[in-house]
Order: C-alpha cells, then structure tokens, then sequence
C-alpha cells in the first residue's frame, strides 16, 4: 500500500509517487488523546487488541482506520528500529544484521531494511507502519463456564491448585510433569479462574500438531467462549478470543495481550532455540500477568533455577491412569547405515516389527534423518503395505497423523516431529540409529513417552537400537527410572505397580 504523510500526521493513500511521500519513521509514536463520545468500530477493536498489525493484514479502509487514529483509538509505529549501527525489528526482536537485507523501495522511493526473521508473516521495512488499539479493551463474557466431569489425580490435583494460586497472584511457575501427566487437564481449573476474573489468556506451543490437537478440546470444555487456534493457515487472526492457543511463530503479533500465557513444551524446538520466539512469548504478556511452563524435559538450566528455588515450581512423576512410564530397553543392531545402504534392515529390528504387524497393536519408528525414510519404507512394505512416512515438510503430514489416530495405518516412520505433541492409544515405539546426535536425552524421553499413554493400554514396548550406547540414552532410560521411583515413593501409582517396571 502506497500512502502519503499529511501535515496532521495521517497517512493518506495514493497510487504514484508524490513529494508528500514520507517515512513512517516521521510520524509520532505517541497515541493521541481518547474522544470519550466516538462510536468506535468493534470489529475494529477486535482486530487490533494486544496486536501489531501491517495495514495490509486488515479488513479496513485506510480511511476508517485515520478515523480512528484521529480519535486516539488507534496508533502507528515503526516496524524496523535504527540507532547508528544498531538495527530492530519490533515485530520479533531480530536485531542479528545478517538477518536484515535492503531493497529499493517503491514506497519511499530509496534503499529501505527490511527483516528476513519474519518476513513469512508480511514484510516489515524501514517504512511501514504497525498498527495497534490504543482504545477500551473488549470486554470478557460475565460466563465462562467449565464443562469437564473429570476427576484428577493427587499429583495432577496439588499442579492444579498451584496454577490457580499464579493465576490469582500473577507469579510465574514450572509445571515439571512426566509425558502422560495429563497437563492438559490441570490446566483447566487455571483457565477457568483466569476468565472469571477477566483475564485473557493464551496456550502457546512450538508446534502446529498440538494446537490442532488441543483447540477441539479446549472448545468442548468451555462452551460459553469463542476458543481461537492460530497457527500458519488459521483464518482466525482477526478475530478476538478471552482464550487463544497459538504457535508461538504467531505471537509475534502480539503485545502487552494476555494476562496468563501457559508455554506448553517450552523445550521444544524451535522455541527452545530460538530467542525471536522468545521474545514474542515475553512481548505477549501484559505486564502484571501470570506465566505458566510445561515440560516434560527441562534443560539444565531450568533444572538449576527448581533447585535453586529461583522458580516457583511443581513436579508431577507418574501419569494421569498410574502406571509406570515404560523403560526403554537398548537393542545392539551392528551397523545399520551400512545395511540400509544394501537396502536391507538389521535382523533385530525386522524381528521386533514383526511380531508387531501380526498383532493389533501400532508402531513408531523413528529415524534420525528424513533422507532414510523412503528407503526404509520400501523395505518395510514388503511386510505390510499399510506403512507410511511423515517428516516435518511433509504436504500430507496432519493427515497421515489423523490417518494414525483412526488406526488406518499400522507402522509410521517418521523424524523427531512426532517426538511429542501426538498421543496414539495403543502403540510401542522404536528409534532406529538411537546413537544418533540428534537423539538427544530430551529427544528420547519425549519419543519414550508416546508409548504407555491410554488408560486402556497402559504399557506399551520401548526399544532404542543402536550402533553403540550414547550418554543421551543412559541419560533417558535413567530419567524415566527415577521417575518411576520417585512415583512409587510418593503413593503415586496403583499397587503392584512398583517404580522399575
């Protein structure tokens, strides 16, 4: 969109090229003062609350939107920050020159920056303006009403109380829980406390599987409110919700919009490398608000911080239905690669599928890299043609995923993007090359946990081969032990259950 500066400070559109023509640089950031008797546009405002937007990313005309700058409803700002040889982003905090590129531009007519971190979400330059709502807040519907019969365990009860607590005091915390905790379900108490004081709240996750996952469930739960899933290919992003569950790639919208933030995965990649993503998780909140993070797998550093009592936190060890998590058992395999390369698979592995593909029972086979997929897939298919592989970029991934969920598909072999974020009720999972770096302690532990996850089907086989043990994978297998223990001591599991199953 090509606009002009007026001399009262309003963008004014036009099709050419005119002297008139300025920076957004040169407009004042500053909202101008509320007219208290303007009829506001509510579409408007739902549009822009707790957001910065491109002009292009909404619905209204240039001119509405001067309307209501004019009124003090509404302000512009610079997306692209320079300070002598410093340069920002503002959307998503990139300030790395190497992710800054320069174009000539046929706005302002000269060499502008621009940001290459999110340019996949609208290009931001030196002249472009952000929008966001300086006016009234939408209000937040009196009833919001949870709907859920369920009934917590003891460990799910006390990380539900604690959660409440934050939400009422605006702390932060660490919900440490073990995969098949049942996160999503303590959860619910906090959110409900969060909307009957009228706080917005937001779940944000790394990654698209689990908002498609848990958005349906949220919905059904609280029936009373609009619950928006964001993710690349929502149609939701104009559209205003007390309760959002977003990808975290999707905050960089927002600002100073929520009161509590619930980072599910917090150590999944890419958020847990990527400080952009960081910085739009923090740039999210308002700023007397309540953070809540999940993991199942804390870094070493967010350990030190529990240890430290530098952060309120929880530990939850044993899962929602009280059995034991399952240990992995590591299988020697000699050299696989060599195999794969002679188009054959190790003789261990091929024995433990098979005697899967006979029963009723699912498998995931996981790889550490997706140029192995197909050659993998065409052995296996000499077993089973009902075998499918899915990757990260994969066009068919979500539906080879609700494939897996409806039982269409026995064996899926698949990369590190469905080590978490994915529960199938009954399935026993292997890693192939668990050696690999990529199988980090984190990785495995996450891999482990699909397994065992149904009330009706506890237990499930976890087998990691291997061209030689790694410490990532004594590491996990001795994560999972202590968890178990740490259960059994605590009167977490049923009887008979014990701590090392």
């Amino acid at each position: 969109m090509l606009f002009r500066l007026s001399p009262d400070n309003e963008l004014l559109p036009t099709l050419t090229y005119s002297p008139g023509l300025s920076r957004i640089i040169d407009l004042p950031c500053h909202p101008r003062t509320i007219n208290p008797s303007f009829p506001y546009n509510k579409k408007l405002q739902s549009a822009l609350q707790g957001k910065k937007l491109l002009l292009e990313e909404t619905t209204f005309s240039l001119e509405e939107i001067q309307t209501h700058y004019r009124n003090g409803y509404c302000t512009y700002q610079p997306a692209i920050i320079k300070n002598h040889k410093q340069i920002m982003c503002v959307r998503c905090g990139n300030d790395q020159l190497k992710l800054f590129a320069s174009f000539y531009c046929a706005r302002c007519r000269r060499k502008c920056t621009y940001c290459r971190n999110c340019v996949m979400m609208g290009r931001l330059s030196e002249c472009t303006p952000l929008l966001s709502w300086t006016g009234p807040d939408a209000p937040i519907p009196a009833v919001c009403r949870l709907d859920w019969q369920g009934t917590l365990s003891s460990g799910q009860q006390h990380a539900s109380e604690k959660i409440v607590t934050a939400v009422e005091q605006s702390m932060e915390m660490l919900v440490w829980a073990v995969c098949g905790a049942g996160k999503t379900e303590l959860l619910f108490k906090g959110i409900e406390r969060a909307l009957q004081l009228k706080k917005r709240v937001c779940i944000a996750t790394p990654r698209t599987d689990v908002v498609l996952e848990l958005a349906p469930r949220l919905q059904q739960v609280f029936p009373d409110i609009n619950v928006i899933a964001l993710y690349g290919g929502s149609e939701d992003k104009l559209t205003y919700s007390p309760l959002l569950i977003s990808t975290t790639h999707q905050l960089y919208r927002y600002e100073k919009a929520f009161d509590l933030v619930i980072l599910d995965e917090m150590d999944a990649f890419p958020y847990s490398v990527d400080k952009t993503l960081q910085y739009a998780v923090r740039k999210a909140r308002k700023q007397n608000s309540s953070m809540v993070y999940l993991t199942a797998t804390p870094n070493k550093s967010w350990q030190r911080k529990c240890q430290d009592n530098k952060i309120d936190y929880v530990t939850i060890p044993a899962r929602f239905h009280q059995h034991p998590l399952p240990v992995p058992h590591f299988v020697w395999c000699g050299n696989w690669e060599k195999k794969l390369r002679r188009e054959k698979l190790p003789f261990t592995l091929l024995t433990w599928l098979k005697e899967r593909l006979i029963t009723d029972r699912q498998v995931l086979l996981f790889l550490p890299k997706i140029a192995y997929l197909q050659k993998v897939m065409s052995i296996l298919k000499k077993l089973d043609s009902n075998i499918e592989s899915v990757y990260a970029a994969d066009p068919m991934r979500l539906e080879k995923v609700k494939r897996m969920r409806n039982k269409e598909i026995k064996l899926l072999i698949t990369t590190t993007i469905l080590e978490r974020g994915v529960t199938f009720p009954n399935i026993d999972v292997a890693v192939l090359g668990a050696e690999d770096a990529v199988f980090t302690a984190s990785a495995l532990i996450q891999i482990a946990g699909r397994a065992g996850r149904s009330v009706k089907n506890p237990f499930g086989d976890v087998a990691f081969f291997h061209y030689g043990k790694t410490k990532s994978m004594v590491e996990a297998k001795q994560q999972i032990t202590n968890s178990n223990k740490e259960a059994a001591k605590k009167g977490m599991l049923l009887p008979c259950m014990g701590g090392d199953k």
